[in-house]
C-alpha cells in the first residue's frame, strides 16, 4: 500500500536491533485517516470472507483493529497481556514472545467473546518472527472458530514471520513489506510486488 509505505519512509525511524519506529502515525501518535485508510483496505482485501469478529493485541493493535472493524462493522477482541479483576469466567490462554518488548506474556481472551461461530481476522500492526499472530491462532484455535486472515499493517519480510505463516497456509495481507533497512543510514526498502 504506498500510503503507508510513503509514510513509513517520511517519518519511521531506524533503530538498532531490526527496530522501526513508526511512534508517531502508528503506535503512540496516531493518524486516524491513515489507520481509516489500512481498515479500508483489509475491508477490500477480505471481502470475499465472512468476517464476524476481528482480533488483535493489546496495545498497538487496538486502533488499528477498531478502524478495521468500522469498515467490516464487526466487533472488534483484543487479548489481554495481564489479568485484572473484572476478568472472570472460563479464559483462552497462551504464552506470546514479543519481540519489541523482549519479554513473554501470557495472554488471555473471555472464552465468552469467541465463539466456535466466528471466523476471524487477526489484525495486529507489526509482524516480525510471527509469535504474536502464532499466539492469537492459537486462541481462534481453542475457542473452534475459524481464522479468515491475517491482515499485518507492516511486516518485516527478512524476519521470516510472514513466510512462516503463509507456509502453514495462513492468508496474510500485509500492507508494507521492509526488506531491509539499515539504521547507521536509515534507509528502508519496501518488497515490489
Amino acid at each position: 500500500m504506498q500510503l503507508l509505505e510513503d509514510r513509513i519512509a517520511r517519518d519511521g525511524v531506524v533503530k538498532s536491533g531490526n527496530v522501526l519506529k513508526v511512534d508517531s502515525f502508528l503506535n503512540h501518535q496516531i493518524d486516524i485517516d491513515l489507520l481509516d485508510a489500512l481498515g479500508a483496505e483489509w475491508a477490500r482485501l477480505f471481502q470475499d470472507k465472512p468476517i464476524t469478529k476481528i482480533l488483535t493485541i493489546e496495545a498497538s493493535g487496538i486502533g488499528i483493529a477498531c478502524m478495521a472493524a468500522l469498515h467490516f462493522d464487526v466487533p472488534v477482541v483484543f487479548a489481554k497481556k495481564t489479568q485484572s479483576l473484572n476478568l472472570d469466567g472460563e479464559m483462552l490462554c497462551t504464552k506470546i514472545d514479543s519481540f519489541t518488548h523482549k519479554k513473554t506474556f501470557d495472554v488471555i481472551v473471555a472464552k465468552r467473546f469467541i465463539s466456535p461461530d466466528d471466523h476471524i481476522l487477526i489484525i495486529d500492526d507489526f509482524l516480525a518472527n510471527g509469535c504474536a499472530l502464532r499466539g492469537l491462532i492459537e486462541l481462534v484455535g481453542q475457542a473452534g472458530a475459524v481464522v479468515e486472515g491475517l491482515g499485518v499493517a507492516v511486516e518485516k519480510g527478512f524476519q521470516g514471520g510472514g513466510d512462516d505463516l503463509r507456509a502453514r497456509g495462513y492468508r496474510v495481507e500485509s500492507l508494507a513489506i521492509i526488506e531491509s533497512m539499515d539504521a547507521e543510514s536509515g534507509a528502508i526498502c519496501f518488497r515490489t510486488a
